[in-house]
């Protein structure tokens, strides 16, 4: 079974998934005329501004709120075990495509998340939105829709939770020993425990932890940069001439190098892919793009930020890197090395904070758009309680499994966001300007109504 989805997952990348997120991201960018360097102070005025909860007659959620669970969601496995796994495969050369994906993937954060938020509807306490409603709001394809809304189900609810358990449970058995199966039924426990509780509470768990596990993991990788602060230009040398190198070229390195760097970024910063869409559309905010902006951050604060966090460490440390040790246990090795045997406990402790965040997080996005398909609350408690299966599924299966199943789900579902990005990304532009125009007027806090476009009133419901 491994292998047949490898096959199919080498396929997907290989000739179809790069082009079209390298090409989307190079487009979003020039037509935003670069907006996610340009804009970057405003961004970070906007995530300062948005801490207080929205007031009304629904219970909306914060655009720092939506902002943090969709950070718990990419802050996960990807940012420690993601990323050894890039580099144990692709080399320290896969690094630098990384930042690459993430320098202009933030692009389609942006475009993304600003249609999610423009086409966002009215829900029983919260908006409501996605690629799904976009897709079938915009595009005029319900059916699009719903396969959308199927493929993230399988994809994070399902695929991506296994890859977060799994890594949760070979990281305590690293460091603690604890057995696989006990590991799991804990994490199942809590997992029921918090997704019952439904996205309000996902929000305030999320708002809490993301920012504490952030921290502590980019204050540990300072200080072993710190120590380590004589290596920086080697290290950074190595990065680029494992990316671009004569010796990788003939070896075909580079090729393996960009791939590994290309998947395990987007698994980790999830731009272009149409997940944060869907909490994006729950925020409360006066304009579409605020929360765009907000979004596109992320992005940054993800892979340039925590994954390089992760690449430094295991360089630093000279670990093997020869495939004998892999995933979230390579980086546990790493820190090993720099602080001592505490380093693995560390690890373990993080990652359960990291990877827990993003369980809830996933969980929030299937059941956002299972909520498109039906609002059957049998079927609902059924999906609800296979996620806790799936949880408990990826404590006992493979890393090889989980890792493949989890590339083929994200390529079927970015396939399926990017068409519909670029076939909508002119109203996302047509905002972006009305937003550039009202700040150039001096309005510190740029609004938008419907009315603004005349031309797609009739499917715009909450402006």
């Amino acid at each position: 079974m491994t292998q047949w989805i490898t096959s199919i997952n080498d396929v997907l990348w290989t000739y179809i998934l790069i082009i079209m997120l390298l090409g989307c991201a190079v487009w979003f960018t020039i037509k935003t005329r670069f907006v996610q360097f340009r804009m970057l102070g405003e961004m970070l005025r906007l995530l300062g501004e948005s801490t207080s909860k929205g007031e009304g007659k629904e219970h909306h959620i914060s655009s720092f709120q939506a902002f943090m669970v969709s950070l718990a969601s990419r802050v996960g496995t990807g940012n420690l075990a993601g990323v050894a796994t890039a580099i144990t495969v692709g080399g320290p050369g896969a690094v630098f495509w990384m930042w690459l994906i993430a320098l202009l993937g933030s692009s389609s954060a942006f475009i993304e998340s600003t249609l999610a938020q423009l086409y966002k509807v009215h829900g029983k306490t919260s908006y409501i939105g996605g690629p799904a409603y976009y897709m079938k709001k915009g595009l005029k394809k319900p059916w699009m829709g719903i396969l959308f809304a199927i493929l993230i189900i399988f994809t994070f609810a399902f695929a991506f939770n296994t890859v977060q358990s799994n890594t949760i449970c070979a990281a305590f058995e690293q460091a603690f020993q604890v057995d696989h199966t006990l590991m799991g039924i804990i994490l199942t426990v809590l997992t029921l425990m918090v997704i019952f509780g439904g996205i309000q509470r996902i929000a305030k768990v999320s708002s809490i932890i993301v920012p504490v596990m952030a921290l502590g993991y980019i204050l540990l990788a300072l200080v072993i940069v710190g120590i380590n602060f004589t290596q920086i230009p080697a290290v950074f040398k190595l990065i680029v001439s494992s990316a671009f190198g004569w010796e990788q070229a003939l070896g075909g390195g580079i090729g393996a190098a960009l791939m590994q760097g290309i998947k395990r970024g987007l698994f980790s910063n999830e731009a272009g892919m149409g997940s944060a869409p869907n909490v994006a559309a729950t925020a409360d905010v006066t304009h579409p793009v605020k929360q765009g902006l907000i979004q596109a951050l992320g992005v940054f604060s993800d892979t340039l930020v925590i994954c390089t966090c992760t690449a430094f460490i295991i360089l630093f440390s000279g670990v093997p890197l020869g495939g004998e040790i892999n995933g979230v246990q390579l980086t546990q090795m790493a820190l090993d090395t720099q602080i001592g045997s505490g380093g693995s406990t560390f690890v373990a402790i993080a990652i359960l904070f990291f990877a827990f965040s993003s369980v809830i997080g996933n969980y929030y996005y299937g059941e956002a758009n299972l909520r498109y398909i039906t609002h059957n609350k049998l079927i609902m408690t059924i999906f609800r309680l296979t996620t806790g299966a799936m949880v408990m599924f990826g404590a006992l299966a493979s890393l090889d499994l989980v890792w493949s199943l989890a590339d083929v789900c994200m390529a079927l579902m970015t396939i399926c966001n990017l068409i519909a990005i670029v076939l909508l990304g002119k109203y996302a532009f047509r905002l972006l300007e009305d937003y550039r125009e009202q700040k150039r007027q001096g309005i510190k806090e740029p609004t938008f109504t419907k009315d603004k476009m005349k031309d797609i009133q009739q499917d715009i419901e909450c402006w």
